[in-house]
């Protein structure tokens, strides 16, 4: 079998798996895992740009995911006047002093000749700025942040369309992302993904930790939406009565076209990434990457400068995943920094990369769909298949119930089991690179 034909079997390998979800359970539930394997996709496709591309081992991918949640609040919700009125610009000053003061010190630390002097000018410009910083930013928050805290207590945002938070979120992770390039892409890979694991904890403590920027652990929610709302659906006589002649159930009928819109945003999402990567891929700028992941000192000894290759392809893998996180609070709806965690927005993501085939887009695009299928999915199945095979046994038994309560870790032995599989009978992947 080629490798297009194989593609195509395994797409629609993964698309009958949907169609089948939806059969047999509902199809509510098949258009949620297809709009989160869109989702998921996008993010593997981010992954793949680093590792598949350049070979950076980026295990920082939550904190780019969350940055882009940020971005669609920042971006969509109100902005809360009696917030800014209490001390939002006096907390913007602030912030405007911390940045001075770094600015300043690495000027410093840049201009004075190396020696005790530079040392000694650089501590008093940090000491002198952390104290003025303090004095203007720490009672802004507390204003801020007691202005109705059950409801607000924050800045809110720019009160702009939801979608434009979209590349919002890939702005803001990929400016985080420069600034973390610039001072850890120089390590070794094994140091790379302890110090991008580090910083994508710092990201989601300051997430739980500042109310003022996203009320923190309170959450925020009723974030605008793109499509209409189930309710409105529901109250549109037009829609009702369309739905009654086609025999189908206006509540259930009106989630289901919800789903189905933001599914084709999603999908028009993922086309033009998916476009621009496979262009990306296949220039010159494409074949000089590979050429810096298969051997650094080869291209380095060419005139490449691979220091500042591998930070421009950090950045660009950094925005996709930015995407994919704003993308996905629009989904939810809400911003809850308590939700992002290492094994959901990391692991797994890696475990579609590895699967569908890194270095190959529509590899990581079939392992977002297959894995994320496969996580959802494998749980039920699980139950399902543990109550089969206990079927004959006594009720209450020791056995029987340690098989049905072992039906909840089927999710974690499943990514396991398939990714020591893929590992050591497609070690390319699913889809291999070309």
């Amino acid at each position: 079998m080629t490798l297009n034909l194989r593609a195509i079997g395994l797409f629609a390998l993964v698309g009958l798996l949907i169609v089948l979800t939806g059969f047999l359970q509902s199809w509510n539930v098949a258009l949620t895992i297809v709009n989160m394997g869109l989702i998921s996709a996008i993010m593997a496709l981010g992954v793949n740009m680093q590792w598949g591309y350049a070979g950076l081992f980026n295990v920082g991918i939550m904190g780019f995911v969350a940055l882009g949640g940020l971005a669609a609040v920042l971006t969509a919700m109100p902005p809360v006047g009696e917030a800014w009125a209490a001390g939002g610009i006096r907390l913007l000053l602030g912030l405007v002093c911390g940045a001075a003061t770094i600015v300043a010190a690495i000027l410093a630390w840049s201009k004075l000749p190396k020696g005790r002097l530079r040392a000694l000018v650089v501590f008093v410009i940090l000491l002198g700025g952390f104290v003025l910083y303090r004095m203007v930013f720490d009672p802004a928050r507390s204003a801020v942040e007691a202005v109705d805290p059950a409801a607000t207590g924050y800045l809110g945002g720019l009160g702009l369309p939801v979608v434009m938070g979209w590349p919002m979120g890939g702005v803001l992770a990929a400016g985080a992302a420069w600034i973390v390039g610039k001072t850890a892409l120089g390590l070794r890979s094994d140091y790379l993904a302890i110090a991008t694991l580090g910083i994508a904890e710092i990201v989601i403590a300051v997430l739980k930790n500042e109310d003022w920027l996203a009320r923190g652990v309170k959450n925020v929610i009723g974030l605008p939406r793109p499509v209409p709302y189930e309710v409105d659906l529901q109250q549109t006589p037009a829609f009702v009565d369309r739905m009654v002649a086609i025999g189908a159930d206006p509540v259930t009928a009106s989630s289901v076209v919800v789903k189905l819109l933001y599914a084709v945003l999603f999908l028009i999402v993922l086309a033009i990434l998916m476009w621009m990567a496979q262009r990306a891929l296949n220039a010159p700028w494409g074949r000089m990457m590979r050429a810096i992941r298969d051997n650094e000192v080869a291209a380095e000894a060419m005139g490449k400068d691979v220091k500042a290759r591998h930070l421009q392809v950090f950045v660009l893998g950094s925005a996709v995943c930015g995407i994919a996180g704003a993308m996905m609070t629009t989904l939810d709806g809400q911003l809850t920094p308590g939700t992002y965690q290492p094994l959901r927005f990391t692991f797994l993501i890696w475990v579609m990369v590895i699967v569908g085939g890194s270095g190959n887009n529509w590899g990581a695009v079939l392992g977002g769909f297959l894995i994320w299928w496969l996580w959802v999915m494998v749980e039920p199945i699980g139950l399902w298949l543990m109550q089969a095979v206990t079927a004959g046994m006594t009720e209450g038994s020791w056995l029987r119930d340690h098989l049905l309560g072992s039906a909840a870790h089927m999710r974690l032995l499943t990514m396991g089991v398939i990714l020591l599989l893929v590992l050591r009978f497609s070690p390319k992947g699913l889809i291999p690179e070309k």
